[in-house]
């Protein structure tokens, strides 16, 4: 059962504050990062386990073994998040980097934390077809959350704004990718309330969507490793 390391409390509270989890799995110790913040939230995701657009009460970012052939990713994930005391629907993505090694970000009020792993990347539109087969686990993982309600549009928006600020990260990094084939993300915006207004924008020049897009940026840039 992977061990609860508290997280720091140091500095202002902050919306988006994972724990720290760990475990000992195939031979390996292993990291992973869980963001618990009950109901009253939306997300939209990629990830291979609670994907699309959905009320969600956790996010669960996982390091697992290089060479990783399980093939049952959704099950093993919420086992750990089980294990980790991770109760309803959530949301799990999984990465062969140490997620230990994360960066974050924030930037009025949005707040990004990003994991990186650049070993297999490339450009989104290759010349060719690449060879089928299953990618390896090593990802460029984001969890984004705002502390407004979206509305459906704007959280597909926002997931677009995400993955142009991931990318001109990797780019002002030097790096010659727009990401790696298993990239994933999640941003989670409050549940739409009475009287609360729903935000119905999320791009790049919009009030939220500009925040959002900086707090990725540097959350990127800083998981980033040094050298690729």
């Amino acid at each position: 059962m992977p061990a609860l390391l508290p997280p720091s409390r140091t500095g202002a509270a902050r919306l988006l504050d994972p724990r720290h989890l760990t475990r000992v799995e195939d031979g390996e110790r292993l990291h992973a990062l869980l963001w618990s913040p009950g109901p009253g939230w939306r997300m939209v995701s990629s990830a291979v386990l609670g994907g699309g657009i959905a009320e969600r009460a956790w996010v669960l970012n996982a390091q697992v073994a290089h060479g990783y052939r399980r093939t049952d990713p959704a099950r093993h994930l919420a086992g750990l998040a089980r294990a980790a005391g991770a109760r309803g629907p959530g949301v799990g993505l999984m990465t062969a980097a140490d997620v230990s090694a994360h960066g974050r970000a924030h930037d009025g009020g949005a707040e990004a934390l990003a994991t990186a792993g650049i070993s297999v990347r490339g450009w989104a539109a290759a010349p060719q077809e690449c060879a089928t087969g299953a990618a390896l686990p090593g990802t460029v993982n984001i969890v984004a959350a705002l502390p407004v309600a979206l509305s459906d549009a704007a959280l597909v928006n926002a997931v677009m704004t995400a993955t142009e600020a991931k990318v001109q990260a990797l780019l002002d990094a030097g790096l010659d990718c727009s990401g790696t084939p298993t990239d994933a993300v999640c941003v989670a915006a409050r549940s739409p309330r009475e009287g609360v207004e729903v935000h119905a924008f999320a791009g790049p020049r919009s009030e939220w969507g500009a925040r959002l897009a900086r707090a990725v940026h540097r959350a990127v840039g800083a998981a980033l490793p040094t050298s690729s």
